[in-house]
């Protein structure tokens, strides 16, 4: 049965799909293995500030509330439950479960005596999540059922891990070389077998741009950007932007690639930039300030750019500049 058991949940781990999904599906496969009467999954947000619920099995709101609260996220600590170890219950505490404001309020009043909490970890020690079986009963989890849960941590912690998530869209980026995934406490976290890359560190403008090309409710955009200084590039590399899991929102907003850049069709690196500008709906007269040229230079350089694209109209060219990832994006932030 235990082999069988861990076969089932392996295959939920490993489909595709939201995260939530395979997290709700791990917790009503779980209910058939173990004896509990209630249960909890939730991702880990950055810094320790709380948990992001994911999925629940015969909670009501409430529980499922107090148990996603910051003060909750607060006595884990406290206690210790989010650290890397066996499974612990209430009955493993120096103190009474009525000591704990969450179980005061929420969960004794619903039923519920004790429970069994397991931090999930990923590759690396990264804490990915939790897990919480809740019992009406007050008595202790027996050793067999906490070795049982130990025992497929890490299948649950695959589950649900928001890099393995955020990460499984490379795929569909052919040659990408870097990646990192854009966490929301404006940090990176680098994409497992990918690369570190100094154009993709946290505090990078084309990082910048990335956080803006989401913050704008755009899921994805692919564009050039500069190898060495930005005025005077040491070539190209083609930069993907893709929004992430809106179930893993509270963790990362999504992540951003680097793989070669594709033929410019002879377009230079000043046309480039006049194509972001054009893209952005900018004027020929915002161009030129933003670039310090003439409007009559700027103009130019869009009769070069029509020429070279095929297109009857600055709207067309820039439409199929987007596309196809020709042009240079506005910095981070920038306002016209």
């Amino acid at each position: 049965m235990s082999h069988d058991a861990e076969l089932q949940l392996a295959e939920i781990s490993a489909r595709p799909g939201p995260v939530h999904q395979r997290a709700q599906a791990l917790l009503d496969a779980l209910h058939h293995l173990l004896p509990f009467d209630g249960a909890w999954m939730a991702l880990a947000e950055p810094g320790g500030r709380g948990y992001t619920p994911l999925a629940s099995a015969d909670l009501e709101g409430s529980s499922v509330r107090s148990l996603s609260d910051p003060h909750m996220a607060r006595q884990m600590r406290v206690t210790g439950a989010d650290r890397d170890r066996a499974p612990t219950s209430l009955s493993d505490l120096p103190s009474s479960s009525a000591d704990l404001r969450a179980w005061a309020e929420h969960l004794l009043p619903a039923g519920f005596r004790e429970a069994l909490s397991l931090a999930l970890f990923g590759e690396g020690g990264r804490h990915v999540g939790f897990l919480t079986l809740l019992f009406r009963r007050a008595d202790p989890p027996s050793p067999a059922l906490r070795r049982q849960l130990t025992r497929w941590a890490p299948t649950l912690a695959a589950a649900i891990d928001p890099v393995r998530s955020l990460a499984a869209p490379t795929a569909v980026v052919r040659g990408a070389r870097a990646g990192v995934i854009l966490l929301r406490d404006n940090d990176v976290s680098r994409v497992p077998g990918l690369r570190d890359d100094p154009l993709l560190r946290a505090d990078s403008e084309l990082v910048g741009v990335a956080r803006d090309v989401i913050g704008e409710g755009r899921n994805y955009a692919t564009f050039l950007w500069p190898r060495g200084a930005r005025e005077s590039p040491d070539g190209y590399v083609r930069a993907t932007v893709m929004a992430g899991e809106q179930d893993l929102e509270g963790v990362a907003c999504g992540i951003a690639l680097l793989s070669p850049a594709p033929r410019l069709r002879g377009l230079t690196h000043r046309e480039l930039e006049v194509l972001g500008h054009v893209i952005e709906g900018c004027s020929n007269m915002e161009i030129a300030r933003a670039l310090v040229v003439s409007p009559r230079t700027v103009a130019a350089h869009l009769e070069h750019v029509l020429a070279k694209l095929d297109a009857p109209s600055r709207t067309l060219a820039a439409v199929r500049a987007e596309r196809s990832g020709l042009y240079i994006p506005l910095p981070p932030h920038r306002t016209r």
